[in-house]
């Protein structure tokens, strides 16, 4: 007669952690215009155009203004590509990434 095999296995807990989030800081300069600065928030960071142009103020008024707050990669990805768009338009827009304080 054939023996049933059953096999047990207990269920370990695993205790998630949330990946650290970081902000996108763009910075005031006296060459990108203000156009542009709204162009690429509402084209790279999806901005509405009424929440665009409330952040090109700020920068404009305090030199800079953080624009978003997203995990690594993403950040990395939206900074390279406004980054590259001001380039080829020949602006020296500048955005850094910080991780969010906790």
């Amino acid at each position: 007669m054939a023996k049933e095999q059953s096999a047990t296995r207990e269920r370990q807990r695993v205790d998630l952690i949330e990946p650290r989030r970081y902000k996108v800081t763009i910075y005031n300069d006296d060459f990108t215009t203000m156009e542009f600065v709204v162009m690429i928030l509402i084209q790279v960071f999806f901005k509405s155009q009424a929440e665009a142009e409330t952040l090109m103020l700020q920068v404009h008024h305090s030199d800079k203004a953080v624009v978003g707050i997203y995990s690594y990669d993403v950040a990395v990805s939206k900074v390279r590509k406004a980054t590259n768009m001001a380039r080829e338009a020949g602006f020296p827009l500048r955005l850094t990434i910080e991780p969010e304080k906790d």
